[in-house]
């Protein structure tokens, strides 16, 4: 299995609720600074762990979290997983 991902370290990402494996609150805004494959993945799709730290409204750093979340939405324009 290879994986093309475009996530580049300390970029603020906005993921939404529904792009989440099974989100606890709404949106969240994270600043990466690590990613995860995942070995026991959840069925359908290839999943990874984003790991980084909230980002507040006011552009603040938040508590550091690890967000599950589909391959897909990093796969370069024009590719599907």
């Amino acid at each position: 299995m290879v994986f093309d991902l475009r996530v580049r370290l300390g970029a603020v990402l906005r993921i939404e609720a529904a792009d989440r494996y099974r989100p606890a609150d709404g949106p969240v805004m994270l600043r990466v600074t690590g990613v995860r494959l995942v070995l026991n993945r959840p069925e359908r799709e290839q999943w990874i762990w984003v790991e980084g730290t909230k980002v507040t409204p006011r552009h603040q750093r938040g508590e550091r979290t690890q967000v599950l979340v589909p391959t897909r939405l990093f796969a370069p324009k024009g590719e599907t997983q």
